[in-house]
Order: C-alpha cells, then structure tokens, then sequence
C-alpha cells in the first residue's frame, strides 16, 4: 500500500536515477516495517523550472509525499524519513538538507490493492503492507 510520490524539476539527478531510487525506497519501506516489497509503489513526476516553491520563491531541490497506513509509531516513521532521505541523497549527490520529505498517514479502509481493501497497523514490525 504505501505510495511514494517524487516531484522533480526537468533534468534532475532524482528524474536520472528513478529506477534505483525506487529499488532504495522499497527496501528502506520493508526492512523499516516489515512489509513485503511487493506492496511498495513509487511514482515520479517531472515538472517544468520553477513549478515547485517554498515560501514564494522557486526551489530545484525534489519533493516526495508518501502515504502510508496510520499506526506507525513516531520512531517508525523517523527512520523512515531518515532511511529514505539517506538512501535518495546517496543515490543522486543532493545533500540530504536539499530534500524535502513527507509522510502522510490514513486509514487502511481507505485503500484498496489486489481487490482487497487494506486492514489497519496491527504492529510496527511485521505488519503487512
């Protein structure tokens, strides 16, 4: 279930190494919470120069949103956000300060895979999806 979602200007290190970008995000997502690899989607998207802004200004730095199932522990999802900045700025050179990185937690009810709608976080380790 969980969703990575990366938005990167035109021409960036993170459009160049999508592939092991992803392969790094789904082994940080299932050695972080147990989850088969199988379940971890990630999606990039390019946009145009100045399209992605931070208090009015144009940034070139990567964004990423990830929705994941609620019921991680604080802990859980630090290592998660530290796990993937670390693996994302190892692959592409972009200081890890660069990225900006957020998880977003909803229900399992409210997903679908497999034509299975998703149970909730029974536990941090283990846990499916």
């Amino acid at each position: 279930m969980p969703f990575y979602q990366f938005t990167a200007p035109r021409g960036g290190k993170t459009l160049q190494h999508k592939a092991e970008i992803a392969a790094a995000v789904t082994t940080v997502h299932a050695e972080v919470t147990g989850a088969p690899t199988a379940y971890v989607h990630c999606s990039f998207t390019e946009t145009a120069e100045e399209s992605i802004f931070v208090a009015g200004e144009a940034v070139t730095s990567p964004r990423m949103v990830g929705l994941i199932r609620e019921g991680r522990s604080p802990e859980v999802r630090a290592r998660l956000l530290h796990g993937i900045a670390d693996a994302w700025s190892g692959i592409t050179g972009d200081a890890k300060e660069s990225l900006a990185i957020f998880l977003v937690e909803m229900p399992g009810a409210n997903a679908m895979e497999d034509g299975v709608v998703l149970p909730e976080i029974t536990a941090d380790v283990g846990a499916i999806m």
